[in-house]
């Protein structure tokens, strides 16, 4: 079992400074709303115990110099749990942070609502979502830390709900505390590492790195775009293959398909000076091998990114795209898209997951954003699949690539074209860098990276 941390201990990992926010007052009858016999002991009891008169901590810290609205849990006090004293002070943090313009920062370790306080205290995760839904609307970042353990309504809202999601590693997550659930349980389902498997944590952070993530999370999320009130639009990359244009439709298609050429990581490695990435469509999957998603820092200011690496991708790929993109554009941060797929994943198990609404959502999310949107072809460009993460009037192409509509092979199938006809078939299509330029699909081609 990990080390539980109290809440005291929690804030001192992570910030440089911390100043506590008063307390909401609030009176009420003796042993609570449902004159629960004994509970007024009990909270003196949790009271002496941890030297804390609720079981949530909340103030402003810096985070590695980023200031925050900051709240931390003690799982001493009750078991972490949520009652209406608990939502005072959470209303109150959030409160606080849409006054001054600040992220919130919940450090989560809780066991859910308090039995104690009855409906009243379960009543209290609405207040909760209500005051991070404002907080979300007024385009604040939101980050959770997840310890040991984050179980039941707290998961739910402040830990679930966040932008971004950390845990420490060992860490119990999951809606089911441990002794609720089914006798028959795998106890590994509800641990952070799951989770993060599962697409609803972004990172399990080990302790001794949790400041310089939170930090570094914090830098890239409050960064202006730009020195005006609208973002503008990140830069287009250079080219990092070939400079010389394809003579042929087959030949763009075959360079596009080379494995020497230069693919996502190193486009994403030439273009970032830092970057971090998110991970998981929040739905219950993850597609690290064909979508990697995240925010990094150009020529000073953070640019979103979602890049395709070659592979078909899969319905969690588009989803964390289509995350990304809308979290980039609540936060009013440009977004940068590299399209490289032979398209998407059309295997049965896709086809159970939800593709074609996967692949619908991320159109409906690059066609509402109202951030900018620059996008680079910088391999395959295969049909609906790579078109879904290209910015409608913004795209460009490397020299090494090719936009279109089918696949060469799957178009001379579907005409019923012998195999000898496909390369004709390729040049018929149009697919090259200079035909989509002619055609309008695309804006320009890429240069050579300076």
């Amino acid at each position: 079992m990990p080390e539980r941390l109290s809440a005291r201990d929690a804030l001192a990992l992570v910030t440089d400074d911390f100043a506590q926010l008063p307390s909401p007052a609030r009176g009420g009858r003796s042993d609570g709303p449902l004159a629960w016999p004994g509970y007024d002991a009990s909270l003196a009891r949790a009271a002496t115990h941890t030297g804390e008169e609720e079981s949530v901590v909340c103030g402003y810290a810096t985070v590695t110099g980023t200031p925050v609205v900051l709240i931390a849990f003690e799982f001493g006090f009750l078991g972490g749990s949520l009652g209406e004293r608990t939502g005072d002070r959470l209303e109150a943090a959030h409160v606080h942070a849409r006054e001054r313009r600040l992220p919130v920062v919940s450090l989560v370790a809780t066991g859910g609502s308090r039995m104690q306080e009855g409906m009243l205290a379960l009543t209290q995760l609405q207040r909760v979502a209500r005051q991070s839904a404002l907080t979300r609307a007024a385009g604040l970042p939101q980050l959770a830390v997840l310890r040991d353990p984050t179980t039941g309504g707290g998961w739910a809202t402040l830990g679930a709900g966040a932008d971004v999601v950390l845990a420490l590693p060992g860490a119990q997550v999951g809606f089911a505390g441990s002794r609720v659930r089914p006798p028959d349980a795998d106890p590994a389902a509800y641990t952070a590492q799951a989770q993060l498997e599962a697409g609803t944590v972004d990172a399990v952070v080990r302790p001794a790195e949790l400041r310089e993530t939170l930090g570094r999370w914090l830098a890239l999320l409050t960064a202006p775009s730009c020195p005006g009130p609208e973002p503008e639009p990140a830069p287009v990359p250079g080219a990092l293959g070939r400079a010389d244009l394809p003579a042929t439709g087959w030949d763009a298609v075959r360079r596009a398909r080379d494995p020497k050429r230069p693919r996502a990581h190193a486009y994403l490695d030439a273009y970032f000076t830092r970057r971090a990435a998110i991970s998981g469509d929040r739905c219950g999957g993850t597609d690290p091998d064909g979508m990697l998603c995240g925010f990094g820092t150009h020529d000073g200011r953070t640019i979103a990114y979602a890049a395709q690496t070659g592979t078909a991708t899969r319905p969690a790929g588009f989803r964390t795209a289509a995350r990304l993109v809308r979290l980039a554009d609540r936060l009013s941060l440009p977004v940068l898209t590299l399209v490289d797929t032979p398209g998407a994943a059309n295997d049965a198990e896709a086809e159970r997951q939800g593709a074609g609404a996967a692949i619908a959502d991320l159109f409906a999310a690059v066609a509402t954003a109202r951030t900018p949107i620059t996008t680079l072809v910088i391999g395959e460009g295969g049909s609906g699949g790579a078109l879904a993460l290209a910015a409608p009037g913004n795209t460009w192409v490397t020299p090494d690539s090719y936009f279109s509509v089918i696949a060469p092979e799957l178009a001379a199938a579907i005409l019923k074209r012998p195999p000898e006809q496909v390369r004709e078939t390729a040049d018929q299509l149009r697919v090259r860098p200079q035909d989509l330029v002619d055609l309008g699909v695309v804006r320009g081609i890429a240069g050579t990276a300076t």
